[in-house]
């Protein structure tokens, strides 16, 4: 009867120990499960191929010198979530994304890239670095695409040009970046292109003539049916005009990035900037694992609209104006942390 007992109880000792172990195993597992789900770039979470994404390497860097860049860059996008939290109405951040707000996003397939392209930002070449980076080898150096044939869209594959899932899919798990550059050197930078160069008459068209008809006094009959004069201040005049914004959205040359990549809705992993382009743009080629063989584009153009230009320019506005077109970019001014200018009469 004692031997029996004791065997009962050496049995029920064992059958707690192996529950005890399986319970343990399944918390294990669990833990386990709940550790990768937080962390998508860990190695074991997403390289079946054997090679690490653009992602995994901006977030966990293999090498030691792309640490400081990585910081550098999660500052930039904490610059980014603070201005959305501060100044972005509860609505903006509730607001579903149409087809037509991805119509700027660029998709490389090869390399899990979607990059928003900004006008005036380097754009061309960008564009150019794309066509090379998903053409499968039919492109080799980007210098060889002619401008007008990396404007082509057929040219690109549009984030758009998916179906649902197949953008969440890659909102998720692809690398996101723009490149953005100060505000009102930008706008400079597009009024000088699109309406103090004689080729550019369709935009002349479309808008200089609309600009002349309703901003300048005794307009001549060729400026009026022309509209290859415009002053920089007439273009500042119509940007701030109410009726522009109650017509159309602005120009993508001239409307804010805000409005064009929506950072407060989709999260941009990198943000390059204009005034550090070349190391930004190669850092993002490290990424991609492709620096090795291709590398940014150096910029020699002269005729750079710079920061002295910009203030010169805005000489001739109004106090009252700058302050409007300061409250029309306000947000790409803080979002991307950019000072107010100081030649800004109205500060």
């Amino acid at each position: 009867m004692r031997q029996t007992l004791l065997e009962r109880t050496r049995m029920s000792r064992i059958c707690r120990m192996v529950l005890a172990a399986s319970l343990g195993s399944v918390i294990l597992l669990v833990l386990y499960f709940q550790i990768t789900r937080r962390n998508p770039f860990s190695s074991s979470a997403c390289c079946p191929k054997g090679s690490r994404t653009a992602l995994q390497e901006l977030y966990s860097p293999s090498q030691v010198e792309l640490v400081s860049a990585a910081e550098l860059h999660q500052a930039r996008r904490d610059q980014i979530g603070e201005t959305c939290r501060v100044h972005g109405s509860p609505s903006r951040r509730r607001r579903v994304l149409t087809p037509s707000d991805l119509k700027h996003l660029v998709v490389d397939e090869e390399h899990e890239l979607i990059y928003c392209y900004v006008p005036k930002v380097a754009c061309t070449n960008w564009k150019r670095m794309m066509m090379v980076l998903s053409g499968r080898g039919k492109y080799t150096d980007p210098m060889q695409i002619p401008s007008n044939e990396a404007h082509v869209s057929s040219n690109l594959k549009m984030l758009s040009q998916y179906n649902i899932a197949e953008i969440n899919h890659r909102l998720k798990s692809y690398l996101k970046f723009l490149f953005v550059r100060e505000p009102f050197e930008r706008l400079v930078s597009a009024y000088r292109n699109k309406f103090t160069l004689r080729y550019n008459t369709s935009f002349h068209k479309r808008y200089g003539t609309r600009i002349v008809r309703r901003y300048r006094k005794n307009a001549t009959a060729e400026a009026l049916q022309t509209g290859a004069d415009v002053k920089f201040c007439e273009f500042a005049e119509y940007l701030t005009d109410p009726v522009t914004q109650q017509e159309a959205p602005l120009n993508e040359h001239w409307q804010t990035v805000y409005s064009l990549c929506h950072p407060c809705h989709i999260h941009y992993d990198l943000v390059g900037k204009y005034e550090t382009l070349e190391d930004d743009s190669n850092y993002l080629l490290k990424l991609a694992g492709v620096a090795d063989w291709l590398r940014f584009p150096t910029y020699t153009k002269s005729t750079r609209t710079t920061d002295q230009m910009t203030a010169m320019f805005f000489q001739n506005i109004s106090a009252q104006h700058q302050a409007q077109l300061y409250q029309l970019y306000k947000l790409d001014f803080l979002m991307f942390n950019y000072s107010t200018p100081g030649y800004l009469k109205w500060r």
